[in-house]
Parts: C-alpha cells; sequence; structure tokens
C-alpha cells in the first residue's frame, strides 16, 4: 500500500470518527431519546417535546463544535507552519487574545451589534499576530521567541479583557463564558455566524496548501522557486487570524484545541500539507464534538464548559512539546 493510499484510509477513518462523535452529541444528554426519533425529529416526520431538543438545542450546538473544531484546529496548523513553531496555536501564542479582547469590547460596549463582533474580532487576532511576529523577528525567526512574544502579548491584552469586565461589571456575565471557552446555548444564530467563515477559510487553506509546503524547505529554497516568502506568510497568518477570530467570536478562549489536532494528525498521515490541512480539520470537529458532550454529561447535572477539559489534557501535552523542542 502506497502513502497516497495509507493517508487518504487515515482521512476517511477520521471522517468515521467525526461522525461518531456527530451522532454521540446528538444522542447524549439529560433526556433519553431513541435514535429512531432523533432521525424524524431531523426529518421534520415526529413532533413534540423531542424535536424541539434535538432541532433547537442539541443539533445546533453540535454544528457549532464542527465548525470550531474545524477552524481552529486548521488555525493551528497554519500557524505552525508559518512561524516555524511546533508550540504554536491560537490561544498559546496570543492571537484568540486579540480576537477575544475585541470581541469582548463589542459584547460589552455594544450589546445589540452582534453582527460585529466576528469581523471585529479578526482585526483584534490579525493585530495580535502582526504583534507577535514583529517582536519575534529578530534576523529570522526563532520558535524560542514566538513563545516568549506570544506569552508578553498574551498577557497585555488578558489585562485588557479584566479592565473591560471590571469597567462593566454590570454586563460581564454574559462575557464570563468567554474566558474559558464553551458551548453552552449555542444555537442556529450562531451557526449562521460562523459557517461563511469557516466555508472561506477552508478553501483558502487549502489553497495555500502547496505555498505552505514550500516554505517548509526553508525560506531561501522558498524564494529560488519563485515564493514571496514573507507575502505570503502575512496572507496565510491572515487566514489562521479569520478562522480562530470565527470561532473566539462564537464559543471564546477555547485553547489547544489548535496544539493538539495538528500534531496528532501529523503523526499519522505526515507533513504534506495538502493532506495535513483535511486531516487536522476533520480530526478537529471529532475532538471538539465528543470533548463538548464529555464535558456536558459527565458530570451532569453540572455542565463543564469544554475549554476545561481541553486545557486538563492540552497543557500537559504543550509541557511535554515543550520539553521535547528545548
Amino acid at each position: 500500500m502506497n502513502d497516497l493510499s495509507k493517508r487518504t484510509i487515515i482521512i476517511i477513518l477520521f471522517a468515521a470518527l467525526a461522525f461518531a462523535g456527530f451522532i454521540f452529541s446528538i444522542v447524549a444528554g439529560s433526556v433519553d431519546i431513541p435514535l429512531a426519533e432523533i432521525w424524524q425529529s431531523i426529518n421534520g416526520t415526529h413532533g413534540g417535546v423531542h424535536e424541539k431538543i434535538i432541532m433547537n438545542i442539541r443539533l445546533p450546538r453540535t454544528v457549532v463544535a464542527v465548525l470550531v473544531g474545524i477552524n481552529l484546529s486548521l488555525s493551528g496548523a497554519i500557524l505552525q507552519a508559518v512561524m516555524k513553531n511546533p508550540l504554536a496555536d491560537p490561544h498559546i501564542i496570543g492571537i484568540s487574545s486579540g480576537a477575544g479582547l475585541a470581541g469582548i469590547a463589542i459584547l460589552l460596549m455594544l450589546p445589540d451589534e452582534s453582527w460585529l463582533v466576528t469581523p471585529v474580532a479578526f482585526l483584534g487576532a490579525m493585530a495580535a499576530a502582526v504583534c507577535i511576529y514583529i517582536l519575534a523577528w529578530k534576523n529570522g525567526i526563532r520558535p524560542v521567541r514566538i513563545i516568549l512574544a506570544g506569552v508578553a502579548v498574551s498577557a497585555f491584552l488578558g489585562a485588557g479583557i479584566s479592565a473591560l469586565m471590571i469597567f462593566y461589571s454590570d454586563r460581564v456575565h454574559s462575557a464570563l463564558m468567554w474566558m474559558v471557552g464553551g458551548l453552552s446555548a449555542r444555537s442556529w444564530p450562531h451557526v449562521e455566524m460562523m459557517w461563511p467563515y469557516t466555508l472561506l477559510g477552508v478553501l483558502l487553506a487549502l489553497i495555500g496548501a502547496r505555498s505552505i509546503n514550500i516554505l517548509q524547505l526553508g525560506d531561501d529554497i522558498a524564494k529560488g522557486l519563485g515564493l514571496r516568502v514573507e507575502l505570503t506568510r502575512i496572507l496565510l497568518t491572515a487566514v489562521a487570524a479569520l478562522l480562530a477570530a470565527s470561532a473566539v467570536s462564537v464559543v471564546g478562549l477555547l485553547g489547544f484545541v489548535g496544539l493538539i489536532v495538528p500534531h496528532a494528525a501529523r503523526l499519522m498521515v505526515g507533513t504534506d500539507y495538502r493532506f495535513l490541512l483535511p486531516a487536522s480539520a476533520i480530526l478537529g470537529a471529532a475532538v471538539v464534538t465528543i470533548s463538548d458532550t464529555i464535558a456536558r454529561v459527565a458530570f451532569s447535572p453540572v455542565e463543564l464548559p469544554v475549554g476545561i477539559l481541553m486545557a486538563v489534557f492540552g497543557a500537559p501535552f504543550f509541557l511535554f512539546l515543550l520539553r521535547r523542542e528545548l
């Protein structure tokens, strides 16, 4: 079996896992609903309370989880290539904090203008990425400088988020879930808010896969092959920022998805981004969907934000990578 066949089979297995996670998310909950009724509810042939639970609560939340998993995983995979840093992740290096500060400013200061959250969050994410890139640049990019610059920028932006929450303490309840990242009460309007950005981001990422592969060869070789290296980095960073911002604008500061998933996918399909990007997107959808379902039902009737569960598994994984790289 050649490499192409192996990679294709692995991606199909990831898709099967994502589908299983999708079904698990819809089935699992405090109310037991038979599979037959779930299918009938989706088809619109079964009315009553169960249909309302499926169509108004579980299904939109699951779709949001899928979109968030795709966005954050692709964003992390792109950033790891662009910044030449295996530890890069929208949350760790501060891009999510940039999106979070901008988004939370809209939520607290202009609560009636929620449509502005995603585009403003994108601008915040892009500004944070540019700051990190400038601070880390000194005769080239080194992974350690990226992490240190990201931590500094993230701390500064985190202080801004805390200040906003203090100044607008009467509206702070709507922003609390942002701090850890959660999918509670996500519904169809959130799906409508996210899917155009997800579709655009996925298309741009797949188009840029060949350029990412060339970047992996090193700047000198990439320039020799005719690639405009710095412009390519800026454009790919913008794609990563758009993906991260659209996810952050809906679920808040959900961390470690963009770190764990691309590494797991890379171990299975290799470093060719033509395969790594779709594998990361599909596996990310599976990971977020399954993690959110576990966080929702494991401690019922108490519901944990999925960000807590991701941090429990993601922080040790980050430390493992940090020790291996340094």
